[in-house]
């Protein structure tokens, strides 16, 4: 579903609807960053920036094989790429422990096949981490599981973290500047009902 609005997006672009840069806040002198992928990169920016402490969130593609790779790339699910965010945050304001305590909160930990509506490889949910990351990401989800708030399974994965691409200019902040289209995506995929069911307890 994501990707009918996707195309109508790139096809407004194409036909020169102008590129709307959004200017970078000011950051703390010391950030951090981290990456996570959790469905449609245009959700999982918007949630991430939501949260205290977080200073920018970058929508873009990694995990897979092909340099530089483009929306088009990825949507054929043969390059390995998945949506992502990479997420720049104080640590004065919020370690990145509980970032990651934070993150499952806004996927569904138990859906190997993709995030909601948006199936396929390329959409599913995982924590890519730094060798300095590894423990703190693997704990919470150790701690996920132990909890047994979950009624299946958890199979997000975390992963070794690899380049960082940014997705294209119209897929950036994307939720701010198409407010209305944004809104009909996120109600029409079903992924707040969906979280709500996951984490009812």
């Amino acid at each position: 579903m994501k990707r009918i609005f996707a195309l109508l997006a790139f096809a407004l672009a194409a036909c020169g609807a102008p590129a709307q840069s959004q200017p970078t806040q000011p950051q703390p002198a010391a950030t951090q960053q981290a990456v996570f992928a959790g469905g449609c990169f245009w959700c999982t920016e918007h949630d991430f920036k939501a949260i205290p402490g977080v200073v920018e969130v970058l929508a873009g593609y990694t995990g897979g094989t092909l340099a530089n790779p483009t929306y088009q790339d990825v949507i054929t699910e043969t390059t390995g790429h998945y949506e992502a965010v990479r997420v720049t945050f104080d640590p004065a304001r919020i370690s990145y422990r509980q970032l990651v305590d934070r993150y499952w909160r806004l996927v569904d930990p138990t859906d190997d096949g993709g995030q909601f509506c948006d199936r396929g490889p390329s959409y599913r949910s995982a924590i890519f981490v730094t060798p300095a990351q590894r423990a703190d990401a693997d704990a919470s989800k150790a701690a996920l599981v132990a909890s047994n708030r979950l009624t299946a399974p958890v199979v997000t994965q975390v992963l070794p973290l690899g380049r960082f691409y940014p997705a294209e200019e119209y897929h950036r902040d994307y939720a701010k500047r198409n407010t209305l289209r944004y809104n009909a995506y996120r109600t029409g995929c079903g992924r707040d009902a969906r979280l709500r069911q996951v984490w009812r307890n």
